[in-house]
C-alpha cells in the first residue's frame, strides 16, 4: 500500500490535465480484455463545461491522484441544481471514480471529492454518475466477465470493496438485461402483441429523419413524463436533448426508433442503437490517424450483430392502461424482428431500476435476463 503522504490528488485545471485525467483509464485497465477504451474526443466533450448543455445547470470538479508523478487513480464530483430540486435534499454526486487496488489512493479521492461537495453545502453524496443519472451512471458489482455495451461502464471488481471500505451504502441497483434476439415471442405473447397491432386506435411507426430534431424532442418529451416519478430521475433539458440528438445520429436508423401514438398522440417510445463498442474497440478508441476509417466501415459495410436499446417509456396517462404492457411488447417485438432480418442477433436493454417490477415482467416475459448488474452508492457528509 502506498504511504497516503507520498499520494498527490491533483485538481484538473487545463486542457492537458482533461486529457490526463481521461486517460488515467490506460492505467487502471491495463490488461483487461473486457475493458473498452473510450473515444477520447467523446469524453473531452463530456467533460468539456463549454461543450456539454448539462453544465448549464451543474458545476463540477475533477482530481487525479498520482504517486511519483505517475497516474494511479481519479474522480469527480457534480452540484447539478436539477437534483437538488427533483429530490429536495443537498445531494451532491460523484463520479469517474477509477483507483488502482490500494486502500489509501482510493480513500484520497473520495476524501477530496467529499470535501469540495460538503464546501459547496451537500450533506449526502452519491454516485458514481458520469455526469448524471442520464449518461453513465452505477458501478458495475455483478457481470465483469463481458464488456460493457455502448453507453455503459465497466469497473474492476475491487473499486466496490474501496467504496464500502470508506462508508459508502447501496441506494439502488441498476440492471442490464440482455436478450437472444433469434428467440421468437412465446405464442401466448404474440397474441397480445397482435391485439394492440390490430386497434385502428394504435399507431407504430418509424422515426422520419427528414424531421430529426423534431421527433428527437418528441422522444425527449416522452423520457420526461414516462419516467419522471422514476427513482433518480433528472429531466433532460432541450439543450441536452439537441446535444444527444446530435451525438447519436450517425448511429440512428430509422427502423430501430419507433414511436406509438395512440389516436394521434404519441405515447410511447421506444430507441435502440447500435452497440458500437466492439467496434470502438478494435480502434483502441483512437479515431486518428486511421481509427475512423475502420470505425466506418465496420459500422457501415455490415449490420452490426449487438444492440442496445437505452431509452424506452411510456406516458404516465397511459402506463396504468391494460394496453400499456402489450405496447411496450409491440415496440420491443417489431423492432426485434426488423434487426433481425438485417442480422443482429443480441441486445442489451439498460438499464433497469431493481424495483422496476412491471418493466423487468415484460421483460423476463419475452426472454430477458439479467447479466449485469451496477450500483448506485450514497454517504452521509458529516
Amino acid at each position: 500500500m502506498i504511504d497516503h503522504m507520498e499520494i498527490e490528488v491533483r485538481e484538473v485545471q487545463t486542457k492537458k490535465d482533461l486529457k490526463r485525467f481521461v486517460r488515467v483509464s490506460d492505467h487502471i485497465f491495463s490488461g483487461d480484455p473486457h475493458w473498452v477504451r473510450p473515444l477520447m474526443a467523446e469524453r473531452l466533450a463530456l467533460l468539456d463545461r463549454e461543450k456539454n448543455p448539462y453544465f448549464r445547470h451543474a458545476h463540477a470538479a475533477y482530481w487525479i491522484a498520482c504517486h511519483k508523478g505517475r497516474p494511479v487513480g481519479r474522480i469527480s464530483a457534480q452540484i447539478d441544481r436539477f437534483v437538488y430540486e427533483t429530490t429536495g435534499r443537498q445531494l451532491g454526486h460523484f463520479g469517474l471514480f477509477e483507483t488502482i487496488d490500494d486502500a489509501n489512493v482510493a480513500q484520497a479521492l473520495l476524501n477530496r471529492a467529499e470535501e469540495w461537495l460538503r464546501e459547496n453545502g451537500c450533506t449526502h453524496v452519491q454516485g458514481p454518475y458520469n455526469l448524471s443519472s442520464n449518461g453513465e451512471c452505477g458501478l458495475l458489482v455483478d457481470g465483469f466477465h463481458t464488456p460493457p455495451a455502448l453507453m455503459m461502464g465497466h469497473a474492476r471488481p475491487y473499486f466496490q470493496d474501496h467504496l464500502e471500505a470508506k462508508g459508502y451504502e447501496k441506494a439502488k441497483d441498476l440492471l442490464a438485461y440482455e436478450l437472444d434476439l433469434k428467440k421468437p415471442l412465446p405464442p401466448r405473447l404474440e397474441r397480445f402483441v397482435n391485439m394492440v397491432d390490430r386497434n385502428d386506435d394504435y399507431h407504430l411507426r418509424e422515426i422520419d429523419m427528414s424531421r430529426y430534431d423534431e421527433e428527437l424532442r418528441t422522444i425527449i418529451d416522452i423520457f420526461n413524463d414516462a419516467w419522471s416519478e422514476n427513482w433518480g430521475f433528472v429531466p433532460l433539458t432541450t439543450e441536452e436533448a439537441a446535444y444527444l440528438a446530435k451525438e447519436i445520429k450517425p448511429i440512428v436508423s430509422p427502423h430501430r426508433v419507433r414511436i406509438c401514438e395512440v389516436k394521434g398522440k404519441p405515447m410511447g417510445m421506444f430507441v435502440t442503437l447500435p452497440d458500437i463498442n466492439a467496434s470502438i474497440r478494435s480502434i483502441n478508441g483512437n479515431l486518428l490517424p486511421f481509427g475512423w476509417l475502420r470505425l466506418i466501415r465496420q459500422l457501415f459495410l455490415s449490420y452490426p450483430k449487438r444492440m442496445r436499446t437505452p431509452l424506452m417509456g411510456v406516458r404516465k396517462e397511459f402506463q396504468k392502461s391494460r394496453y400499456s404492457a402489450a405496447m411496450s411488447m409491440m415496440m420491443i417485438e417489431h423492432t426485434r424482428r426488423e434487426v433481425v432480418r438485417r442480422g443482429a442477433d443480441w441486445s442489451e436493454l439498460s438499464w433497469i431500476l431493481e424495483d422496476n417490477f412491471g418493466m423487468r415482467k415484460i421483460l423476463e416475459e419475452i426472454g430477458c435476463n439479467v447479466y449485469k448488474t451496477y450500483r448506485i452508492y450514497e454517504k452521509a457528509l458529516a
